[in-house]
C-alpha cells in the first residue's frame, strides 16, 4: 500500500519504497513496505510499538541495509535488492536528507553554535562566517538565538531537540525524516519542538514523521500512514485515517493511544 494517494502522483515522488524487506535475524521487522512522498508533503506515520516504523524510517537514509526491495530518495537509488549506494554516494545523499532522533546526539564538547555550524563547514565548504550567520538564522527560526554560546549539558531537553534540528537544516536538506522527536521529552517541552515542525511544513519542507503526538498529525500531515507488525495497514488524508478509518486494527490502535491522551 502506497502512502500517497492516487491523484498525487502527477511528478516523480521524492522518495519512493517498493518492496522494502527487512530482519534482524529470525524476526522480520519489514513485510514488503511500498511508499510514496511527494515533494513538500508531510507524511505522519503512526502504529503500535515494534510495528517497523523506525526502521522503515532508518531504511530512508541508509542507516538500515534492508534485504530486499528498493529506496529510491532525492533522485538516487538508495539501495536495490540489499545492495546499497557506495559509501562516498551514501554520505552525499545524507547530506539531502536530514534526520532527528529520539535521543539528541548533540556533541557534548561543543558549544550550540559550534554543533550546528560543523557540518556545513566540512561537508558543504563554508567558512566559519558563513557557517556561523546561517546557524545564528537557524537558531532564531528554532527560538533559541540567546543559546548560541551555551553547552549542549545546559539546556533543557526540548532546547537540545531544537537545536538537533537546527543542526539538521544546516547542511539544507531536501528531505527531512523525524524518528519520534518528541518522545524523550517531558510532556511540558512537548510543544516547543513540535511548533517548530509545524512551521517547517508551513514553509514547504518535505518530511517524514514517526510520532504518536495524534493532535500533530490530526493538524499537520497531508497523509498518515498506519503501520502494523511490519506492514502499512491504510493511509489517508488524517480526516479519513482519524474519522473513518478502514481497517478495524487502526481503529483499535487509535483508540488505545487517545484514551491515554
Amino acid at each position: 500500500m502506497s502512502a500517497t494517494q492516487s491523484g498525487q502522483q502527477s511528478t516523480p515522488p521524492i522518495v519512493s519504497v517498493r518492496g522494502l524487506r527487512k530482519s534482524f535475524g529470525s524476526h522480520v521487522v519489514l513485510k514488503g513496505i511500498d511508499f510514496d512522498v511527494q515533494a513538500s508533503q508531510v507524511v505522519v506515520v503512526i502504529g503500535p510499538s515494534g510495528s517497523g516504523k523506525s526502521t522503515l524510517l532508518r531504511c530512508c537514509n541508509g542507516l538500515e541495509r534492508p534485504e530486499g526491495g528498493r529506496v529510491e530518495i532525492c533522485g538516487r537509488t538508495l539501495v536495490q535488492d540489499g545492495q546499497m549506494l557506495a559509501d562516498a554516494d551514501l554520505n552525499a545523499l545524507r547530506e539531502e536528507v536530514g534526520m532527528v532522533f529520539q535521543a539528541f546526539n548533540l556533541f557534548p564538547h561543543l558549544s550550540v553554535l559550534n554543533n550546528i555550524t560543523l557540518g556545513p563547514k566540512m561537508l558543504r565548504g563554508l567558512s566559519a562566517l558563513e557557517a556561523g550567520a546561517e546557524a545564528r538564522a537557524l537558531l532564531e527560526k528554532v527560538g533559541l538565538t540567546q543559546k548560541a554560546d551555551a553547552m549542549p549539558a545546559s539546556l533543557s531537553g526540548g532546547q537540545k531537540q531544537r537545536v538537533a534540528i537546527a543542526r539538521a537544516l544546516a547542511m539544507k536538506p531536501r528531505v527531512m525524516l523525524f524518528d519520534e522527536p518528541t518522545s524523550a521529552l517531558d510532556p511540558e517541552l512537548v510543544g516547543e519542538v513540535l511548533q517548530v515542525m509545524k512551521l517547517l511544513a508551513s514553509e514547504g519542507m518535505t518530511m517524514i514523521v514517526v510520532t504518536h503526538e495524534m493532535e500533530f498529525a490530526k493538524e499537520v500531515a497531508d497523509v498518515v500512514v498506519v503501520m502494523d507488525e511490519g506492514g502499512i495497514i491504510e493511509s489517508g488524508p488524517p480526516g479519513t485515517i482519524f474519522s473513518k478509518p478502514a481497517q478495524d486494527r487502526t481503529r483499535e490502535f487509535l483508540q488505545a493511544v487517545l484514551s491515554r491522551g
